[in-house]
């Protein structure tokens, strides 16, 4: 088995001693250093975190193999509170759609499965230096790549099915952004690093891109919050799924050629 075939389901069955030496050899592989391997809880079992610094940079290691992505609305129950939310919103006239489901059906990526490969991720993410066209050459030269959507939602959600990486629920009061405002803190979920040591989906104010320009994840640049349009759609663009489509259209279109410094992206390493 190269590191690029390692899968979420071989990770899990592995001692931490096994851990230890495959995050060695990848940290090898990028020239770089490893500077955490523990187990953490995450879906009521236990999984390794790998963490390896390079050229001043951290990345996880992010197993891949046959995963479940997407969102399935058909199975999913909203709490009243986010209905409440909704309907609070269709009432401002900010609802784009005329129920909750459909407008999610719009905004999130539909239930697949897909087979990335293992790779290392930057554990944070970097505004961008260049015209999203240009940032392919700029990534390249040092060694380093856009992630494509499959592999940014996969990440995030290291397995979970849920509309967030952590639930299916949002703090009530706590913010989505910043250190909290609007009588509410800046504390909450979003504020951990998820399951593989990624700061990810942690602040609706990033906005991040992935190769193909069919996404923006992470994050909607602040519109939602700075719009007004409700508590629940404040927090919709944190959801593992969301591809933010109207935003993508927009970088990636001519208007965006004037806004791509206020968007990120997250460097990842390939394995072999």
């Amino acid at each position: 088995m190269t590191l690029a075939e390692l899968t979420l389901a071989q990770w899990r069955t592995f001692d931490l001693a096994t851990a230890r030496r495959l995050a060695g050899e990848a940290a090898a592989q990028a020239d770089g250093r490893v500077t955490l391997v523990e187990t953490v809880g995450h879906l009521g079992a236990p999984l390794h975190r790998a963490l390896i610094e390079r050229d001043g940079r951290e990345f996880a290691l992010i197993p891949g193999g046959r995963v479940r992505l997407g969102f399935d609305l058909e199975a999913w129950r909203p709490t009243p509170e986010q209905v409440a939310d909704y309907e609070e919103c269709l009432a401002e006239g900010f609802a784009c759609a005329p129920d909750l489901k459909t407008h999610l059906a719009g905004e999130l990526s539909p239930p697949r499965t897909a087979e990335p490969a293992a790779v290392l991720m930057a554990v944070e993410e970097e505004q961008l230096t260049e015209l999203p066209s240009d940032m392919t050459a700029v990534l390249a030269a040092r060694g380093l790549r856009m992630p494509d959507a499959d592999e940014w939602e996969h990440a995030c959600g290291a397995g979970a099915t849920t509309l967030f990486r952590w639930g299916d629920a949002y703090p009530l009061d706590a913010a989505p952004y910043g250190d909290g405002g609007d009588g509410r803190d800046g504390t909450g979920p979003l504020r951990e690093r998820n399951a593989f040591g990624l700061r990810i989906a942690h602040d609706v104010y990033t906005a991040e891109l992935s190769s193909g320009g069919r996404a923006v994840h992470g994050g909607d640049g602040g519109e939602a919050v700075c719009g007004g349009y409700g508590r629940l759609r404040e927090w919709l663009p944190l959801a593992t799924a969301n591809t933010n489509p109207a935003m993508a259209e927009f970088v990636h279109g001519p208007d965006g050629e004037d806004a791509w410094d206020a968007f990120s992206v997250r460097p990842v390493l390939s394995l072999r």
